[in-house]
């Protein structure tokens, strides 16, 4: 019903800027919240940044005044701007999306993207 299509990611050196985006298809009527969450090897996934509808975001502590999320829902897309990469940044990056598949539904569907690999080389 709702496909994820990321792209953007890469091998870039340290202090270095890569620009994610995800592009939401199908049939839906309306999303929520849209986000990106990423996984280190060995450690769990976590939320980077997430945006709501109205535009209002949120960052993790380790990405603040480093990384801005925007979107731009006339395209049901989500990208992320990453600037002064660090290698700790390394990890495969997934962007979700909170979606109302009809207007009617009793709760939201969460949808995940395929993941894009960030590396961060030092």
């Amino acid at each position: 019903q709702v496909q994820l299509v990321e792209s953007g990611g890469g091998l870039v050196q340290a202090g270095g800027s890569l620009r994610l985006s995800c592009a939401a298809s199908g049939s839906f009527f309306s999303i929520n919240a849209m986000g990106w969450y990423r996984q280190a090897p060995g450690k769990q996934r976590e939320l980077v940044a997430d945006i709501t509808s109205g535009g209002s975001t949120n960052y993790a502590d380790s990405v603040k005044d480093r990384f801005t999320i925007s979107r731009d829902n006339a395209k049901n897309t989500v990208y992320l701007q990453m600037n002064s990469l660090k290698p700790e940044d390394t990890a495969v990056y997934y962007c979700n999306c909170n979606v109302m598949i009809r207007r009617w539904a009793l709760r939201p569907d969460d949808y995940w993207g395929q993941g894009t690999q960030v590396t961060v080389s030092s």
